[in-house]
């Protein structure tokens, strides 16, 4: 496997992942490793109190399902990615609504683009995730370093 990913795959969408269902275990398990410490975040009635369905995770809880979807793309072989060679550069989000307990999420992951700097490869991907209606929630834009040999 070359250390290059294949710049034609820039622009190139994969198929939705799998519905992922959002737990409010999941929530507090992820709010009390990232110190986030609102009780939105684990008590359904505070979250109730302030609006919401039921307790909502913090807005960096969709790193994990994003990552998972990236790696269709990354462990894709014809991708050209050595994923002993790839250190992760950069994340955003973008929140079209929290994330609530019971929401059941799709994501589709798009390679945005591949860029050279610097003897590496900048690999930006961004992650849509929707509800199971199509209804947009947020979107994950990561940036990926492949370094060079």
């Amino acid at each position: 496997m070359t250390t290059t990913p294949d710049p034609s795959f820039a622009g190139r969408s994969y198929p939705a992942g799998p519905v992922h269902t959002v737990s409010a275990a999941k929530i507090a398990e992820f709010a009390r490793a990232t110190g986030a410490s609102s009780a939105l975040h684990t008590d359904p009635e505070a979250a109730g109190e302030a609006g919401h369905p039921g307790v909502i995770a913090p807005p960096t809880f969709l790193v994990s399902l994003a990552q998972a979807t990236e790696a269709q793309y990354v462990e894709d072989p014809a991708s050209g990615i050595d994923f002993s060679r790839v250190v992760h550069g950069e994340e955003s989000f973008t929140l079209q609504r929290p994330v609530v307990a019971g929401d059941r999420l799709v994501p589709t992951l798009t390679v945005e683009s591949i860029r050279a700097a610097g003897g590496h490869a900048m690999v930006t991907t961004r992650v849509d995730i929707a509800d199971e209606a199509g209804a947009e929630v947020a979107s994950v834009r990561s940036l990926l370093v492949v370094r060079g040999d």
